[in-house]
């Protein structure tokens, strides 16, 4: 009885003098701020990854087929007709959203003073809208496919590659219109695919 007495009197060897033992045998309570402490405190341990352990995870192996795709998705082709069909749906909402709020849309010269219908309307929208989506689409064709051969040839991707393919694709729309229209096509797409590439990068 003596040594019980003693034993709950004095501290309990290896427990902090913060920690109260429980009256039942072998059950100890730590306060809040104790499990904090070790928690996220100044005692918290930080263990870090061994990156031999995680470096030996097991890696499941691509199938003929995955890098099949994976080379179908990573082709210029594949780019060249993601970006003209983008570039066709782009091109397609953006003129119909320039035809409505345009007020010469069933414009009649012949009779100024009469009133489109709605067929008439339609029908100009929808010309317009199919207009920009060619137009929209064969450009974003031409800068990706570009963009992809210059990337493949140089070895790099930076944001060169895109003022490069800019200068080629601009250069080729306007040279439509003539030598001069070239040249400021190659640097107006230049400078307007570099401002693209800061703003992104």
């Amino acid at each position: 009885m003596a040594a019980s007495a003693s034993s709950s009197d004095g501290p309990v060897s290896g427990v902090p003098d913060s920690v109260s033992v429980d009256s039942s045998p072998g059950v100890a309570q730590f306060p809040y701020s104790v499990v904090l402490d070790h928690l996220i405190g100044g005692k918290r341990q930080i263990k870090e990854l061994n990156p031999t352990v995680m470096g030996g995870l097991p890696i499941p192996h691509k199938t003929d087929e995955q890098k099949m795709i994976e080379r179908g998705m990573e082709s210029c082709g594949f780019k060249a007709v993601l970006a003209c069909v983008g570039g066709f749906v782009l091109g397609g909402a953006f003129g119909v959203f320039t035809a409505g709020i345009d007020t010469n849309v069933g414009f009649d010269p012949k009779d100024p003073m009469r009133t489109p219908t709605a067929r008439e309307v339609l029908k100009d929208m929808g010309q317009r809208g199919m207009s920009y989506a060619k137009n929209f689409a064969i450009v974003g064709a031409m800068f990706s496919c570009t963009e992809c051969l210059i990337e493949s040839h140089r070895g790099k991707s930076d944001w060169k590659n895109a003022v490069y393919s800019g200068c080629v694709t601009g250069g080729a729309i306007g040279l439509r219109a003539g030598l001069k229209a070239g040249l400021l096509g190659c640097g107006g797409f230049a400078a307007f695919s570099a401002a693209i590439e800061y703003y992104l990068r």
